[in-house]
């Protein structure tokens, strides 16, 4: 059994891509509306990271996709920021520390790209994932930056490149 590997998104992982994100936000209860789960893009994530500046990965076990994440420039915001977007995993990835590299190599490449900041939004009850998020150096904000189309994500982080 070979460690899972984080790589860049191929075409032929769209619908697998897609299926993840979407059980995902299921379990979690997350709202279908305003939310990442009604995101056009989420069957065409390949598509979607195409443009300059932008990023999606997914972590590979054994030939299934089991998570990713994204990173784009922020929406609708004037300034350097990019934003963490799409980062969901399977149950049987928590705890692994993949979490953890997933968003060394996205923050990684955020610098590469060339941003000052890093933003994302996430759930009040998701508070796992905002545990690792401060652990990796972001701090909450009082409210959103930009406009993302996320109105149902109240818990707003950045953080500093």
């Amino acid at each position: 059994m070979n460690p899972p590997i984080i790589r860049p998104i191929q075409k032929k992982d769209n619908p697998h891509v897609a299926t993840v994100i979407r059980s995902v936000l299921v379990d979690m209860g997350v709202p279908k509306v305003g939310t990442a789960y009604a995101d056009t893009a989420l069957d065409r994530m390949f598509e979607t990271y195409q443009k300059e500046r932008t990023v999606f990965f997914v972590v590979e076990d054994d030939g299934k996709i089991i998570g990713g994440a994204g990173l784009a420039p922020l929406d609708n915001y004037e300034g350097n920021v990019c934003e963490l977007q799409k980062m969901y995993f399977l149950p049987e990835t928590r705890g692994r520390g993949i979490g953890s590299a997933m968003i060394k190599k996205c923050l990684d490449k955020a610098k590469e790209f060339k941003f000052e900041k890093c933003y994302l939004e996430t759930m009040p009850y998701m508070t796992a994932a905002q545990k690792l998020y401060e652990r990796s150096g972001f701090s909450y904000i009082d409210g959103p930056m930009g406009d993302t189309g996320h109105y149902s994500c109240p818990v707003h982080m950045l953080k500093e490149l």
